[in-house]
């Protein structure tokens, strides 16, 4: 018998979760079937759409059900298949759930290579954040070489990577994050062209001095205020790529505050278009050649903020909502 260790959702959040809103469990994992295998899960992705499966409102996948084992990416070894492409050893990622162990169908897993790159890696530059920014930017927002790129949440899972791709391209990319050492992170590790710290002082002032000509395509991760200074800034046939709202993720009153400043849309003849990873499914190989390719090159870097313990999951979720995270936050549920 395996024992498996599993969290699962016990309460509809109010706000930001609560311990009470989750529960430790532990019951004996199920043996895989038919084209299934067990994977232990090493490492989970913690992501700020979390938030958004927790809760039962109309959304692009179905919420997480109360008594469930909430959803998480994962990095896992294969200790038992039923398959014969995927042998006890090999490494995968998946859909695995905030658990120990997850029997999975084998047609949900990819295979990943340790040797490549250590397995959080595969979680944010190789995994999930890694396609979110390659596809957001260059299919959505489709920047076009000396084109200004603002991204907020920069110093992020996936804003980070956004203008790392933007300056692959030849545009200027100019962040905004919370805080001096966040902020220079962005220019002197990653190599923006200038970061906008909000603690500090004006977006809107920070836009008008780093952003001369205007915003050609703004790259959103947070909502709120934000949104709306960079909406005031839009030149013109700009690009504003809805990835996310995380400011708003948290609202007591489930309700988002909207942007007052639309109409910019229009008098700029410009576009807003929100996209989810899923929507390129069947393009991912393009985008891992190329993330591979600029990982491998040294031209796209990468930091994992990496935090141990499964119970620790509770308190570990909070840190990205807070701004705490350094970087792509992972769960490490077993060393490998």
């Amino acid at each position: 018998m395996t024992l498996n260790r599993t969290i699962k959702l016990a309460a509809r959040p109010v706000g930001l979760p609560k311990d009470s809103d989750w529960n430790l469990t532990e019951e004996e994992a199920r043996d895989p079937g038919p084209d299934e295998v067990l994977v232990k899960v090493l490492y989970l992705s913690l992501d700020p759409a979390m938030r958004g499966w927790m809760a039962d409102t109309p959304s692009y996948i179905p919420p997480v059900g109360i008594g469930e084992t909430m959803r998480a990416i994962g990095v896992g070894r294969v200790v038992a298949s039923n398959l014969a492409d995927l042998a006890e050893g090999d490494h995968v990622s998946s859909l695995l759930g905030v658990q120990e162990y997850a029997t999975v169908a084998g047609a949900a897993l990819q295979k990943v290579d340790p040797s490549v790159a250590p397995l959080p890696v595969w979680l944010s530059t190789l995994g999930m954040p890694g396609m979110t920014a390659y596809f957001g930017l260059l299919d959505v927002g489709r920047p076009q070489e000396g084109e200004t790129v603002v991204i907020s949440g920069a110093a992020g899972a996936v804003g980070s990577l956004v203008g790392q791709i933007a300056k692959i391209k030849g545009a200027r990319a100019v962040g905004i994050a919370g805080g001096p050492e966040k902020c220079s992170y962005v220019t002197d590790e990653l190599g923006f062209d200038a970061c906008i710290d909000y603690k500090a002082g004006s977006v809107a002032d920070g836009l008008a001095q780093h952003c001369p000509d205007k915003i050609d395509v703004y790259f959103d991760n947070v909502g709120g205020d934000i949104l709306d200074a960079a909406l005031a800034k839009l030149a013109r046939h700009a690009r504003v790529v809805i990835c996310g709202a995380i400011s708003q993720y948290n609202n007591e009153s489930g309700a988002m505050v909207g942007p007052a400043n639309y109409m910019s849309l229009l008098v700029n003849h410009a576009s807003m278009t929100g996209f989810v990873f899923s929507d390129y499914l069947d393009r991912l190989p393009e985008g891992a050649a190329d993330m591979g390719k600029w990982f491998a090159a040294g031209e796209v870097k990468t930091r994992e903020d990496v935090v141990p313990g499964l119970e620790n999951f509770p308190a570990t979720l909070l840190k990205l909502y807070s701004g705490e995270n350094n970087g792509k936050l992972v769960l490490e549920v077993a060393p490998e």
